[in-house]
């Protein structure tokens, strides 16, 4: 009878190896939401191929372990293994059977329940995620503000942390900022504020912010020992719903701006470059916004891209001409959320004079009656000789004059360098219909305007600027 419970054990144990080659568990069986379980296959046999087990529950398994020992009995080796999987159940699930080749054999496991449930709101845990918007309703387009608050008691202990931000599908983010951190009573605040706009109409909505948290704790292994482990749990924010609105018909901007323009001289030799600053500034969804190029006629202009730092959008433009021209006013119309109301701002008009304009100026004659006043010429009066002597003093003064004038011009002429191409482009422009000038042209434009980097043929280069007299 002593040795009747050693027998009833080893049978036990005979049955187990026998019957249940493949034993599967889970360290928790009713989890909260967020919170990471360990599904656990135990594994016996000498030749045992592991399985692929990528997902569980739905969702994708973070990390895998295993655990290996080995026995000896009547020179029989006998391997037993515990694979252990990771994952965060985001619902209550059964995790089925899993098939397993054991000893060249497949065997099955058992299947095991998880029962997840939902956070209850707590306002005393250590840890506490919070979304909240400046606004509920907007237009599309229109600007607002999205704080995401992590709150962490003093005494809480995090050994590691991962953030998963909200997902923001339908918005545009325009800025987030830095984390900043204030100390409460109870609790350390981090805020992070993302500046966002709706793309479209409609209930939008912004998903939870994530936070998984590691922390320690202790827990049996599979042989009754207590060992430390590292826990993870996931804290989840609120969700935000955002109704978002049709803009007014007529407008496609949303936002409360200003707008001006400045150049840098407003009187210029004919074919001189003139510069203008344009600067729109406020908030609203400044990326909708195209170019302000105009069109002038007879006249060039060139336009760089618009450039939009935090709320200020600017954009430069080069306008050339040879004769006097108005830059007409620039102008925005958007809606304005405030007020509710469309508003049209614009800049003043900026005229423009070129000295030496090539346009010629006609002349009025005023009719006016005059007596006719008969002067008789008597040529006979004027000897020969001395109309041969007036003529070639005239003529030997005139080609003196021209001389003197031609060499001056010669002493204050200087040849535009190569490496002034915004010069250049300009000084190009009334040769532009000959193809060889037309295409440095358009070289120099697009390095000059668009960053092109593009290589130019100096030796063309120079070879036009003294082929049509560039100075």
């Amino acid at each position: 009878m002593k040795n009747l419970g050693k027998i009833i054990f080893i049978l036990l144990i005979t049955h187990t190896v026998v019957f249940a080659n493949v034993r599967a568990s889970v360290d928790a069986k009713n989890v909260e939401i967020g919170e990471m379980v360990t599904y656990s296959l135990h594994l016996s046999g000498s030749d045992i191929t592991r399985p692929i087990i990528n997902s569980l529950c739905g969702v994708n398994v973070i990390s895998t372990s295993s655990q290996t020992s080995i026995e000896m009995i009547n020179g029989s080796v006998t391997r037993s293994n515990i694979l252990s999987y990771k994952f965060i159940p985001q619902k209550s699930c059964v995790i089925e059977p899993m098939e397993v080749d054991i000893d060249g054999k497949i065997q099955k496991s058992n299947k095991v329940e998880v029962n997840v449930r939902k956070i209850l709101a707590n306002k005393d845990a250590d840890f506490i995620l919070i979304l909240e918007s400046s606004k509920k309703e907007v237009f599309v387009g229109e600007a607002f503000e999205v704080s995401l608050l992590l709150k962490q008691k003093k005494d809480a202990e995090a050994i590691d942390s991962k953030f998963t931000p909200p997902k923001l599908k339908g918005f545009w983010i325009k800025s987030e900022s830095q984390p900043t951190r204030s100390q409460g009573k109870k609790y350390s605040i981090t805020k992070i504020t993302y500046k966002i706009a709706a793309q479209r109409d409609g209930q939008l909505k912004i998903t939870s912010a994530q936070m998984r948290i590691a922390s320690r704790s202790h827990t049996r292994d599979s042989w009754g020992s207590w060992i430390p482990k590292i826990k993870w749990k996931t804290y989840f924010s609120n969700e935000l719903n955002i109704y978002v609105k049709k803009l007014p018909s007529g407008a496609s901007l949303v936002g409360d701006f200003s707008i001006s323009a400045s150049v840098d001289k407003t009187e210029i030799n004919s074919n001189e470059a003139i510069n203008l600053s344009l600067k729109v500034e406020g908030n609203g969804n400044l990326e909708d916004i195209k170019s302000f190029k105009p069109y002038i006629d007879e006249i060039n202009i060139f336009d760089e891209k618009i450039v939009i730092k935090d709320n200020v959008l600017t954009q430069e433009i080069v306008f050339v001409g040879e004769n006097n021209f108005i830059i007409k006013p620039f102008t925005l119309k958007f809606f304005n959320p405030q007020t509710k109301q469309i508003q049209t701002i614009s800049t003043q008009a900026i005229n423009i004079k070129v000295k030496n304009s090539k346009i010629k100026e006609k002349l009025t004659i005023k009719k006016e009656e005059v007596k006719e006043k008969v002067i008789k010429i008597n040529k006979k009066a004027i000897s020969d000789y001395w109309f041969i002597l007036i003529f070639v003093v005239g003529m030997a003064s005139g080609a003196l004059i021209m001389l003197l004038k031609s060499y001056k011009f010669k002493q204050k002429k200087q040849v535009v360098s190569v490496k002034e191409p915004k010069i250049l482009l300009v000084k190009f422009l009334p040769f532009k219909n000959n193809e060889d000038v037309k295409n440095m042209m358009d070289i120099l434009e697009k390095n000059i305007y668009e960053d092109a980097k593009i290589e130019v043929d100096k030796k063309l280069l120079k070879e036009l600027i003294k082929r049509y007299d560039i100075s």
